[in-house]
């Protein structure tokens, strides 16, 4: 059976934001608006595997059902600016449904195309700029950016290899860890749960497992609790790779994990940030208009919770989490671009999942791999200031 005319523009919007990475329960209130603006009668459910559209005549007497089985999205917040706009277009009667559905199919073919040699630098320096913020030293901080370049060339290999593919987050790990621990024969000074730690760290779930967290907690049950669940399997995944590196490493040459100096000076720990925040911008194919306040939101968020580190990890990461919201809303009015454009690339500095590995690490090696305790705690307090400061905010109930 066709698809209704008046529903195709709805369905392929659906679509789009959800491979552009839209939470879930965001994707339904704003297909809801985009029906209801257009007096079409509907319901929408998006879940990480399928979405439902449901719609309905006047009367209710007839009604019209959509299923469609669609991969897991990834954050691509360029095409979602430009699909926002597409359909702005049509609420303002700018274009019909036809125009915009072709628009964004060319927005769609426009993602596919990505420039390797960019990303494989993004890599790099998004390995070796957490390096710097962790504070280990120099040699370490190269050595994660050469890493970077190899993760990325195993991502490179997953889009030809199923197999790679599906076995990418652990194969990464595993590559990574067994290539610096034999670096570290040469280069003492490699400080190797930390490195290895960088130059997994695009692949480190915390957004993805705070993206569960803000679902379920908006009632988004059944697409929040998957993502919890999938987040939680690729961050053990990664710990996987990691553990069988470190033990295959000793039955071939003796390396030390806890013998380096960290003697990073301190402005280098501030210089991670932004550096962090522009490797992001290719990653997540961030238009160029929206590059400069991306960055900006970063450094701003990191900054609140620097500030207000002496009233605790819980407040700091809370307060931090509102002002990334408010500098958003501004920004969003700016730039005209969603704000969900901006609140990614700011709470990405809160997220803990590198604290998450790191406790994980703690747990199963026996010996910290950093020096800090209580991790599973901070995770928690960060978790909870980073929901509780988006749902105070108002986040939650907007698109």
């Amino acid at each position: 059976m066709k698809t209704p005319k008046q529903y195709q523009f709805i369905i392929q919007l659906g679509r789009a934001l959800h491979i552009y990475g839209v939470p879930s329960y965001k994707i339904q209130i704003y297909l809801s608006e985009v029906a209801k603006t257009k007096g079409i009668r509907g319901s929408f459910m998006d879940t990480p595997t399928w979405i439902n559209y449901v719609f309905y005549s006047e009367d209710e007497d007839e009604s019209y059902n959509h299923i469609e089985s669609v991969s897991p999205g990834g954050l691509n917040l360029g095409a979602l600016s430009r699909s926002v706009e597409i359909t702005d277009q049509v609420l303002a009667d700018q274009i019909d449904f036809d125009e915009a559905s072709l628009q964004l199919r060319m927005v769609y073919k426009q993602s596919l195309k990505v420039n390797h040699l960019i990303l494989a630098f993004a890599f790099a320096l998004g390995a070796g700029s957490f390096s710097l913020l962790l504070g280990t030293n120099w040699i370490s901080c190269l050595v994660a950016s050469l890493m970077g370049i190899v993760v990325y060339g195993l991502t490179y290999l997953g889009l030809k290899s199923k197999f790679i593919n599906n076995t990418l987050e652990a194969l990464a790990a595993f590559v990574v860890t067994i290539l610096i621990g034999v670096l570290s024969l040469w280069l003492p000074d490699v400080n190797i749960p930390l490195t290895i730690l960088s130059a997994i760290i695009i692949f480190i779930p915390g957004l993805a497992i705070t993206t569960a967290l803000e679902e379920i907690t908006y009632k988004s049950l059944v697409s929040g609790s998957a993502k919890l669940f999938d987040a939680s399997i690729s961050l053990f995944k990664q710990f996987f790779g990691t553990i069988l590196g470190l033990s295959i490493l000793p039955l071939f040459c003796n390396i030390n994990i806890n013998s380096a100096i960290a003697n990073m000076p301190v402005w280098s720990k501030y210089l991670g940030i932004p550096l962090l925040a522009i490797c992001l911008l290719p990653i997540f194919q961030v238009r160029r208009k929206d590059m400069i306040y991306g960055i900006l939101t970063s450094i701003i968020c990191y900054g609140v919770t620097v500030l207000l580190s002496f009233t605790g990890i819980l407040i700091s990461t809370f307060i931090g989490s509102i002002a990334v919201v408010l500098v958003s809303n501004l920004f969003s009015y700016i730039t005209r671009s969603p704000r969900h454009v901006f609140i990614t690339q700011g709470l990405i500095m809160l997220v803990p999942g590198s604290k998450a590995f790191m406790g994980i690490s703690t747990m199963f090696l026996g010996s910290p791999i950093e020096n800090a305790g209580n991790l599973g705690s901070q995770v928690a307090y960060i978790l909870m200031g980073v929901v509780g400061g988006l749902l105070f905010s108002g986040s939650f109930n907007t698109k």
